[in-house]
C-alpha cells in the first residue's frame, strides 16, 4: 500500500513530506508532489509531516470520489509520458537523485480550484 498527495498540495508544496520520508519516494513536479507508489513502504512519516493535510492512504480512498481520482493520478505521474519528458518516469529509485520534473499530471496541470 501506498500514501497519496490530494489537491491541497497544488500550489502549495511545502516540502516537509520530502523531509521526513526514508526512502526517498516523494518526487517534486511543478505544481504538486506525488508519492511513488511502488517506492513507498507505507510508513506515514508524510502524513504526519504535511501542514497542508494533503496526505492520506491509499487503503482509504476506497468510497471517496476525490480520493480515488487522487490515487489514480498520483500512479500516472510515474506511468504516463509527461510533457517535456522522452517517457515515463516509471520508478527512478529515488527522487533526490532525479531533482525537480518539471511537469505534473494533466488533471494537476489544468487544476484551476
Amino acid at each position: 500500500m501506498t500514501y497519496v498527495i490530494g489537491k491541497e498540495c497544488i500550489d502549495a508544496q511545502d516540502m516537509s513530506c520530502i523531509d521526513v520520508c526514508p526512502v526517498d519516494c516523494i518526487y517534486e513536479g511543478a505544481r504538486k508532489t506525488y508519492i511513488n507508489p511502488a517506492e513507498c513502504i507505507d510508513c506515514g512519516a508524510c502524513e504526519l509531516a504535511c501542514p497542508e493535510v494533503a496526505i492520506f492512504p491509499a487503503r482509504k480512498a476506497k468510497g471517496k470520489a476525490e480520493w480515488e481520482t487522487f490515487t489514480a493520478d498520483n500512479a500516472a505521474f510515474f506511468t504516463l509520458p509527461l510533457p517535456g519528458l522522452a517517457g515515463p518516469l516509471g520508478d527512478p529509485g529515488g527522487a533526490a537523485g532525479l531533482g525537480k520534473v518539471d511537469a505534473d499530471t494533466p488533471l494537476v496541470a489544468a487544476w484551476a480550484e
